[in-house]
């Protein structure tokens, strides 16, 4: 089969989905690091340039920019290329702007390759997902999303608190040397092993450049985008603030914040796991029962939050009940827009990043206004409870 055709699902048989899907799940293991070792290093990084912890912090919002904007500009380009080109590219972008920022070292080439790589982050999560989703038959193409994305929690368990460690004992860089190593990897077996799919224009069916943007004026597909913002929102509000939470609320010493956030990855990676397995039969069950438990899990956070007996396991319930809705969120997106696959996942993309880049301005409102600590975990409950309506409100239209 050529390049120009769409490969047939493979069917998986067993346990098991097709290699492809797993080697997406890598590269996003491998890419995704890159973003959750920055906090971990961010005072040195500040130090070793020679700019304030702040200012050093405008790094991750650089990169969380570009993976808000690059998402939906990208797959529109590269509708009329073969996935597997889209793949490798994205990759090998990648993989070059990390090295360049660390090569140069300087704050404005940091920021404007930080920028740029999310920019190929966004481009490849997007695409990866459609490819996932055209390698499986319709029945375990949500289960696929799920395999996909759990490769960030695998980088939120393993590569980013692995990627410090690196750091502290190499010099901050040394994570990231790590990072451009396993994409580059990544982007070796992409080339070798993935088959070989086509883009939009080269589909059967496909609505191409054009009518993939006309595609995605459907409501229910936006009423998606606005649950996916508020549920993603609600649990990362908290999760952000755990350090601190941790620390001068429950009482747990400094040498233990990092294993109860690794706990969190742990849960979220078991959410992904759990999501990704009910979403392709009950989808809104799996979306209405996650955003239920994150608000649960919340208020229990904020009126527990002195007891670490009670805490501890509730932010392992707080990363499972999290990311249960991952795959479903997927799983609606490429029904409601079947015929605009990348477009759509580029932008769940951007709905994604949109969640996790907002919840510094309520947070901020409210301990700035004297609330305590814990109202960060009511704000998410708050997030939750509104991320509800939303969800009935496109299964009801669904149903219409």
């Amino acid at each position: 089969m050529s390049a120009d055709t769409a490969a047939r699902p493979v069917q998986a048989t067993g346990r098991f989905l097709p290699l492809g899907v797993y080697l997406l799940s890598f590269s996003l293991f491998a890419m995704g690091s890159a973003e959750f070792l920055l906090a971990g290093v961010l005072p040195e990084v500040a130090a070793d340039i020679g700019v304030t912890l702040a200012a050093a912090g405008g790094l991750i919002t650089a990169f969380a920019i570009g993976v808000v904007i690059g998402g939906p500009p990208f797959a529109v380009i590269s509708l009329g290329w073969p996935r597997r080109t889209a793949l490798v590219l994205t990759l090998l972008v990648f993989a070059g702007c990390i090295a360049t920022g660390m090569l140069v070292g300087t704050h404005p080439a940091l920021l404007v390759t930080r920028f740029a790589a999310g920019l190929a982050y966004a481009g490849f999560f997007a695409v990866a997902a459609a490819t996932a989703v055209g390698l499986v038959p319709p029945d375990r193409a949500v289960r696929a999303s799920g395999v996909v994305v759990s490769g960030l929690g695998l980088a939120m368990i393993l590569g980013g608190p692995a990627g410090t460690l690196i750091g502290y004992r190499t010099g901050w860089e040394g994570g990231f040397w790590l990072v451009v190593a396993l994409t580059l990897a990544a982007a070796g077996a992409v080339a070798a092993a993935m088959p070989r799919t086509a883009g939009g224009r080269a589909a059967p069916g496909s609505p191409g450049v054009g009518g993939e943007p006309r595609a995605m004026r459907r409501p229910r597909l936006w009423l998606v985008h606005a649950a996916t913002l508020l549920s993603t929102a609600s649990y990362m509000i908290t999760f952000n603030h755990l350090a601190r939470l941790l620390t001068h609320v429950t009482g747990i010493p400094d040498d233990w914040i990092a294993a109860v956030l690794v706990l969190f990855g742990v849960g979220a990676y078991a959410g992904l796991a759990i999501g990704g397995r009910i979403s392709d039969r009950r989808p809104h069950h799996a979306l209405v029962a996650g955003a239920a438990g994150i608000g649960v899990c919340s208020v229990l956070i904020a009126l527990l939050a002195g007891h670490a007996v009670a805490v501890v396991p509730l932010v392992l319930l707080l990363g499972v009940t999290g990311f249960v809705l991952n795959p479903a969120i997927y799983g609606r997106v490429f029904t409601i827009a079947s015929d605009a696959p990348t477009l759509a996942g580029a932008t769940t993309v951007s709905a994604f990043q949109l969640g996790i880049s907002l919840v510094p301005l309520p947070a901020g409102i409210a301990l700035n206004a004297g609330a305590p600590i814990t109202a960060v975990a009511w704000i998410g409950a708050g997030l939750a409870a509104a991320t509800i309506p939303v969800v009935l409100a496109e299964r009801f239209s669904a149903r219409a």
